[in-house]
């Protein structure tokens, strides 16, 4: 069966208080967020988020070492208030991932979406 030339996804979740994977880029495709927004829905008080991208390097001499780069760190969202976490597309290599974190694990609500596409 034949692999599907582009799939267009969309992942929902809300930030836990410790870094945690919320998309990987499949083996064979490559991801490309289109959005990444976060909200916070407290509407008494501001709370922070982190985003990060996670390079695996499988291959050559940096074997089983993992890059973790901050696109935003402890970024306040005011209350009932909304962040682009990107300012524009990012691409996600396959085995790439995107982690999510705040300091209040039940206040921000992060949406993305992606489309994933045939290499």
């Amino acid at each position: 069966m034949a692999l599907a030339l582009n799939i267009f996804k969309t992942v929902t979740t809300l930030a836990p208080t410790s870094p945690v994977g919320i998309y990987t880029a499949p083996v064979g495709y490559t991801g490309v967020v289109l959005l990444a927004q976060a909200t916070n829905v407290d509407q008494n008080q501001s709370h922070d988020i982190s985003f990060y991208h996670v390079r695996k390097f499988t291959f050559g001499p940096q074997v089983g070492i993992a890059i973790t780069t901050e696109i935003l760190e402890k970024y306040p969202i005011p209350a009932f208030d909304s962040l682009g976490l990107t300012t524009g597309k990012l691409i996600l290599e396959p085995g790439d991932s995107l982690k999510v974190s705040a300091d209040d694990g039940s206040s921000i609500k992060v949406i993305l979406s992606i489309l994933e596409t045939l290499n």
